[in-house]
């Protein structure tokens, strides 16, 4: 059988704050993704990974400044993806009225993530989420 090895490090890269890193950074999650052979819900995944990058933008990333993603394996086969921003504040599901035509970005991560959460980071924080491995684990694990 040909397993391929997953990576013991984590992967990452910098995006400046433009509206063409949102794109970049779920192209970049899949490279890595492909690269690891990992079966993780891809789709969801790269979803959380628009969100996150999309909330870091508009929420967390001051002009001239950028923020990092990082895709990591973990121990159990999945991967856990984290958005380090330099922004204030502490963000949080909440519940957009039904005309309103933002603010679902943290609910659509809360549901499809197995799970999610806010991290300290000085300055600003690291938003995260994390996805078990779907009927195998990652080869390698």
């Amino acid at each position: 059988m040909n397993q391929r090895s997953l990576p013991s490090v984590l992967c990452e890269r910098f995006f400046r704050r433009e509206r063409r890193s949102v794109p970049a950074a779920r192209g970049f999650a899949a490279e890595v993704l492909d690269s690891w052979g990992c079966q993780v819900p891809r789709a969801d995944l790269l979803l959380c990974v628009s969100e996150l990058a999309t909330n870091a933008l508009l929420h967390g990333v001051p002009p001239g400044r950028g923020f990092r993603l990082v895709l990591a394996p973990a121990d159990d086969g999945g991967v856990r993806v984290e958005v380090h921003d330099s922004g204030d504040g502490r963000p949080a599901t909440r519940a957009p009225g039904d005309e309103a035509e933002s603010g679902r970005g943290l609910l659509l991560v809360s549901a499809l993530a197995d799970d999610w959460g806010v991290g300290e980071r000085n300055p600003g924080k690291i938003v995260w989420c994390s996805f078990r491995p779907v009927g195998v684990r990652c080869p390698g694990r």
